[in-house]
């Protein structure tokens, strides 16, 4: 857990970001940079033994603000994300019984669809019987059966 390999790591990893001048050293460098981003002050912790020492290293606000507003993005996409199989279909054919003279294309941009779905999707009604084009592809309608 808290073997030396991993206190070197950590040493070299502070090191890395030129945070420290070697292994475990250079606490005033860290403490100036955090202050120069505004980061909160962190918190020291050790025995009167000095046998063991602990870093509590604060996330910065701003950086929790990018979080917060990378979730809501992702919320967003997931409320967008397309409707997959059998809902899919099923809101296809509530959109053609609504406007039986939709073109693929409409549809596609509706649903927020690729073209090979949309083809896809409504070849497979067709060969299940729910859904039947009359007329030409031009000036056609759909018909969607019960």
């Amino acid at each position: 857990m808290n073997s030396l390999y991993e206190k070197l790591k950590t040493g070299d990893f502070l090191k890395e970001l030129h945070l420290t001048e070697g292994r475990n050293t250079g606490f005033k460098k860290i403490l100036d940079a955090l202050e120069a981003n505004g980061s909160p002050r962190p918190e020291f912790e050790t025995d009167e033994d000095r046998s063991y020492f602990i870093t509590r290293l604060f996330i910065h606000e701003k950086f929790l603000e990018g979080i917060n507003e990378e979730l809501k993005r992702s919320q967003k996409g997931a409320e967008k994300e397309p409707k997959k199989g059998v809902e899919r279909k099923k809101a296809i054919l509530a959109i053609l019984t609504e406007n039986p003279m939709i073109t693929q294309t409409q549809l596609m941009e509706k649903m927020e669809l690729t073209r090979k779905q949309v083809q896809k999707d409504m070849k497979e009604l067709q060969e299940e019987g729910a859904l039947v084009r009359e007329g030409t592809n031009r000036s056609g309608r759909w018909v969607v059966k019960d």
